[in-house]
């Protein structure tokens, strides 16, 4: 199966470095690595179309060679799908973040996103989130992380799809805990509690421009049993499957009933 590997924290970054040293391990895997030059984190799916993107060719030390571009993390996904390579990858693997990419966090996440594009192209996909050292259940992450035991289970996760497949149209989004996980889960996204604040930082001397942070403490998050949160709160692994179906298919019927040809026929121009 050919895999690529991409990620939202640059092709230099350890987590990814780390997962590719993992996978040319996996048997039946023919891996392209193709991944943003430099940090691209909570890009989500943002694309470049208003100029064209460089590429440039990296040997790694071990006599492979990857890609960095100047695009964003969809951006990489699309090169591959287009040929940079000669071929179209089988599967996307995205990852290993440098730090976790949960719940609701994941609709800002260029890792997440990454994945999310294989699915738009019909294609399998994986993203890979390490929790640093510290703990921290936010997107703010620390300096130091242990990719070790992700590393391995990804590693696996993608040999089980190689010989087994997965379900058409969905992503599969594993975030790892500091340290050795004490299990791994099933989980559902969960819910975060989002405590920003707005901070005056720096202010112009006739007070016309001004320069703020929007960030506040680290978000929290509601501890519901069987959410991504949850499970990685106490330790564990989180695997949650992911699909691009935004409908609310429940609400359907309610709008549908809404008089929305009245509304339509109001909003044309008297002539």
């Amino acid at each position: 199966m050919r895999v690529l590997l991409t990620n939202d924290d640059g092709l230099a970054a350890p987590g990814l470095q780390a997962l590719r040293r993992a996978l040319l391990e996996v048997e039946g895997v023919e891996l392209d690595v193709i991944a943003p030059d430099s940090n691209r984190s909570a890009t989500a799916r943002s694309i470049t179309t208003r100029s064209p993107i460089w590429v440039d060719e990296v040997d790694f030390d071990d006599g492979t060679v990857g890609y960095a571009t100047e695009g964003t993390p969809v951006d990489c996904v699309r090169f591959a799908d287009l040929g940079l390579l000669g071929g179209q990858p089988e599967l996307i693997v995205s990852g290993i973040n440098h730090g976790a990419n949960l719940g609701d966090d994941v609709t800002y996440s260029g890792t997440v996103a990454a994945a999310f594009e294989g699915l738009i192209l019909g294609l399998p996909a994986l993203a890979f989130s390490q929790q640093s050292q510290k703990g921290e259940m936010g997107f703010r992450y620390g300096r130091e992380f242990d990719f070790s035991h992700s590393a391995a289970l990804a590693a696996a996760l993608v040999a089980h799809v190689v010989e087994h497949g997965m379900p058409v149209g969905t992503l599969i989004n594993v975030n790892a805990p500091a340290g050795e996980p004490e299990g791994i889960e099933v989980t559902r996204l969960g819910k975060r509690l989002y405590e920003d604040e707005l901070k005056l930082v720096e202010e112009s001397e006739s007070g016309g421009r001004r320069r703020y942070e929007i960030y506040g403490f680290e978000p929290s998050f509601e501890d519901e049993p069987g959410t991504d949160l949850a499970a990685v709160a106490r330790g564990r692994v989180a695997v949650t499957p992911i699909h691009f179906d935004l409908t609310d298919h429940g609400e359907l019927e309610t709008i549908s009933g809404w008089d929305l040809e009245g509304m339509l026929a109001g909003s044309r121009p008297a002539r």
